[in-house]
């Protein structure tokens, strides 16, 4: 009996043994779903973000002319801006707040926040709460309240010069009014800080307390070897956030200047300059130069505060 074989071509073999085709799902569909949830945020972002810093750049390469109008004048407002020594004194004056303030506000935040944190301390939400209290009182509410104690013909520290016969106590003077204002933002947002770094210190494992005391570790260098490096990351958020806020520093000066009208000065503050230039002088094109030199300036800052706190990080 013979067989016989019958063969089959290449092509027919090869698409036989080829798997079966794949099937592409089409990606427009989920792409839009995406973007469905995403375009709230977007048009928001667009309208109280982008838009106001676009206007203000816009503003700032104009200026209000006597003749021809708003004239584009380019880069004049910020070489204006860079002899003007108003700008510089408001300035100088905000970083010597941000170099004193800012540490000890701090400092006090890490030490409630260890303390609160440590097994030691009774009541620990209660004193949570009331040092994080002074946060939720509205800045103008806590300014008014300060610039009562802080009156020199009324409230406690008139109080105290009348009982005393000579002016002893004067929070509102010029040698003063930079200590007294920074009084009035450490107990603001002390509380809020703490709460920053309380939060970072639940975050430690407790295999890191046990092993420490197998180790016989005291407390102090439990605080050194285990809270301090796992706090790192939160003071560099902190530190940020309180770079961020004395280069916003508005509020307080502002309301005070009522109380001390020849101390604080309508450019006692960069912010309170541009206001100034803005409502008070109609200067809208130097307002808007202000306003974009100082943020450029605070996230300049708040970058290189940022990367050295990376850098240490990965050490």
């Amino acid at each position: 009996m013979t067989t016989t074989s019958v063969e089959i071509p290449p092509t027919a073999a090869a698409a036989a043994t080829a798997a079966p085709p794949r099937r592409i799902r089409p990606r427009g569909r989920s792409e839009w779903k995406g973007l469905a949830f995403v375009t709230p945020f977007l048009v928001v972002f667009l309208l109280v973000f982008i838009a106001p810093v676009a206007y203000s750049i816009y503003l700032s390469l104009f200026r209000e002319q006597l003749i021809g109008g708003n004239a584009f004048v380019g880069l004049q407002n910020y070489l204006d801006l860079a002899v003007d020594p108003q700008f510089w004194d408001g300035l100088a004056r905000v970083a010597l707040f941000l170099v004193v303030q800012v540490p000890v506000m701090l400092a006090l935040a890490l030490v409630a926040a260890l303390a609160i944190d440590s097994a030691r301390l009774h009541a620990t939400g209660f004193f949570r709460i009331v040092i994080f209290l002074p946060y939720a009182v509205p800045a103008v509410v806590a300014v008014l309240m300060w610039g009562f104690i802080y009156g020199d013909t009324f409230g406690l520290a008139a109080n105290f010069n009348d009982l005393l016969g000579s002016e002893v106590i004067t929070p509102l003077a010029r040698e003063w009014i930079l200590v007294s204002i920074g009084n009035i933002v450490t107990w603001e947002f002390v509380g809020y800080n703490m709460l920053i770094f309380y939060s970072a210190l639940r975050t430690i494992p407790t295999e890191l307390y046990e092993a420490a005391e197998l180790d016989g570790a005291g407390p102090m260098r439990v605080i050194t070897g285990i809270k301090l490096p796992a706090l790192r990351g939160a003071i560099v958020i902190a530190t940020i956030f309180s770079i961020i806020g004395s280069f916003q520093l508005f509020n307080e000066p502002n309301i005070l200047r009522t109380l001390a009208p020849n101390v604080i000065t309508t450019f006692f503050t960069p912010n309170m300059y541009a206001y100034n230039l803005s409502f008070a002088g109609q200067q809208y094109n130097a307002s808007a130069t202000v306003a974009i030199v100082m943020g450029v300036i605070t996230a300049v800052i708040a970058y290189v505060v940022q990367l050295r706190g990376s850098r240490k990080d990965e050490r």
